[in-house]
């Protein structure tokens, strides 16, 4: 288990050096509206399609194989994307080298981790557990220490000037709160699939295709042709609004409902619905810094995107896992009760996950004010 903990610990530090870079470079490299429009819609429709296809994939890996092999198939993909990545990218300056706040690291990453820690375990422990109230409590006071350490050091981790602007501070909320909702989707999807449903893990795996189909419609046939046009709010508190209304969708599930009659309509609107938020969210997420700090708004999406996903499994599983409980209470313990207390807990888990999104439309709208690109000429 510590070989496996490790291992994962380890594939998490270095996704979390890969994709900020990836996402600064297209910050810096794509200036015109329409450019990034177009980049920001590649980026996020590979984002898209790379999550679905895993499952697709691990389905397969571990229905024929064993689910090891989901591991073991990374390693020929980082090499391929190593070697490309070595041969194809060009280096580039760097300005003078600054200190690295290392006190800032280790309370920021210790803050994050007492607080997914914490949610986490109100699973088992309940919010009133004295495990779950200190780890919120030390997660609350390494982030303010944090926040006062930032403001204080000449070499900030963070330049506190990067999430405090009005229009950039949106979209990493609008990304933590549309990847919190999200998460909700692919796990009592997957949940109901395979517990309820008994769909084998291919089977499940081939479910969520429609989702990456509709991801590609929202980042391709929607949200890159309007994000050269209109303010993004316009395109991302709708984009909200209907991923939140198939998360309501998802609320109307029972143990003998049909696939095509409520998951695959569900999936649609989620898939659509979510790229519209995320693809602006990317662009205004890295919008108007200084390219020396392109890097760092990048991992700050990243981390918004990280937080949010931990929080919005830990959240809406304890709520899912609460609601399973109290019905099963009033009701048997034969197979059918348990079923229909499974699915209770989903469907009352999808119903907050429709609140997040709502939550995130009206942030959005809220406080993402950027008007419509203007384009620069070269």
């Amino acid at each position: 288990f510590l070989v496996l903990l490790a291992a994962r610990a380890m594939q998490g530090a270095f996704a979390a050096l890969l994709t900020p870079t990836a996402l600064a470079l297209l910050a810096v490299t794509f200036t015109e509206p329409r450019e990034r429009a177009t980049a920001f819609a590649v980026y996020g429709s590979i984002a898209g399609s790379g999550a679905a296809l895993g499952l697709l994939l691990g389905g397969v890996l571990t229905q024929y194989l064993n689910w090891r092999w989901c591991l073991y198939v990374n390693a020929p993909i980082a090499v391929v994307a190593a070697i490309g990545g070595w041969r194809v990218l060009a280096g580039t300056p760097t300005a003078a080298r600054q200190r690295f706040d290392i006190p800032g690291v280790v309370l920021a990453t210790g803050g994050l981790v007492a607080l997914v820690y914490g949610c986490t375990q109100a699973v088992t422990d309940g919010w009133g557990s004295s495990t779950v109230i200190g780890s919120l409590a030390i997660s609350a006071l390494m982030l303010v220490a944090f926040v006062v350490r930032e403001a204080r050091t000449p070499s900030p981790l963070l330049p506190l000037q990067i999430v405090l602007d009005r229009n950039r501070g949106g979209a990493y909320l609008a990304v933590a709160f549309a990847i919190a909702g999200m998460f909700g989707a692919f796990l009592f999807l997957t949940y109901y699939l395979q517990v309820v449903l008994r769909y084998s893990p291919l089977q499940a795996g081939l479910a969520f295709l429609p989702m990456t189909l509709a991801s590609q419609a929202g980042s391709w046939g929607i949200a890159s042709r309007l994000m050269p046009r209109v303010p993004p709010r316009a395109i991302m508190a709708p984009g909200a609004l209907v991923a939140a209304v198939g998360m309501l969708v998802l609320t109307q599930l029972q143990v003998n409902s049909g696939y095509l009659t409520l998951v695959l309509p569900a999936e649609i609107l989620l898939g659509i619905g979510i790229s519209c938020v995320m693809v602006p969210a990317f662009s205004i997420g890295t919008l108007g810094v200084d390219p020396r700090q392109a890097g760092v708004a990048a991992a700050t999406v990243n981390t918004a995107s990280q937080v949010g996903g931990s929080l919005g499994t830990a959240l809406l599983n304890t709520i899912a896992a609460s609601a399973t409980a109290a019905y099963l209470v009033g009701h048997g313990p034969s197979a059918i009760d348990i079923a229909h207390g499974l699915v209770h807990g989903y469907s009352t888990a999808t119903g907050w996950a429709a609140g997040i999104l709502a939550l995130a439309a009206v942030v959005i709208a809220v406080m993402i004010n950027a008007g419509r690109p203007v384009r620069h000429d070269r």
